[in-house]
């Protein structure tokens, strides 16, 4: 992984709804929790402005961050994140410690390559359609991925990509799949555009009702 990202924080001695909303209002700040791990939840303030700013960069998301508490730091993934849901606002983020020797289970985005190339698009007059924009895995901090790629060149159309289909990084597991067959669940499809679909299935048809 490429990225460096360190969040700055400091703890936070007021609590509950009133204390947060106040945070919010009068000094920009958002309020956050680090827990996990073998030590004690501890309640943070963040920066408005500066975590907004490492939420525009996609691999925040599945990214180990380094998380500095008065210069203390810690290693932690973003396990949830509340925004207003009118406004691009922040409301409260969560923290989740990390250990080299423990693993995690991360929502990592889905990259989908080759699409502008693939068979059942250029080659079959389909049209590619995404079931999924991410998946959750499981692995080692170490062994993190930015991100999962579907490569859908020799996608044909009529054809579904599932989760057991995704070329994955070693020492990464798909958590749905720990699940069983049932949870194979699909990622993307090359279909033909309804229309179209809809006139060739009468073309068949005409065609049979001739052989007769």
């Amino acid at each position: 992984m490429t990225d460096a990202f360190v969040v700055n924080a400091e703890v936070r001695s007021d609590k509950g709804k009133g204390a947060s909303r106040r945070l919010r209002r009068l000094e920009n700040l958002v309020p956050a929790i680090i827990y996990g791990g073998d030590k004690e939840p501890v309640s943070l303030t963040l920066k408005h402005n500066e975590i907004i700013k490492s939420l525009e960069n996609e691999a925040f998301y599945s990214h180990i961050l380094t998380i500095n508490v008065g210069g203390k730091e810690e290693s932690a993934i973003l396990k949830d994140l509340q925004r207003h849901p009118a406004r691009d606002e922040i409301l409260h983020a969560d923290f989740l410690r990390v250990s080299k020797n423990q693993p995690i289970n991360v929502h990592v985005p889905l990259h989908f390559t080759n699409e502008e190339s693939c068979v059942g698009v250029k080659m079959e007059g389909g049209a590619i359609f995404h079931q999924a924009t991410d998946v959750e895995i499981t692995c080692l901090p170490g062994d993190l991925p930015e991100y999962i790629e579907v490569d859908m060149a020799d996608v044909h159309v009529e054809s579904i990509v599932h989760l057991s289909d995704l070329v994955l990084p070693k020492g990464v597991t798909i958590a749905a799949l720990q699940q069983g067959e049932d949870h194979d669940l699909p990622v993307a499809a090359v279909h033909k555009p309804k229309g179209e679909k809809a006139a060739s299935e009468d073309e068949e048809a005409s065609e049979e009702a001739g052989e007769e």
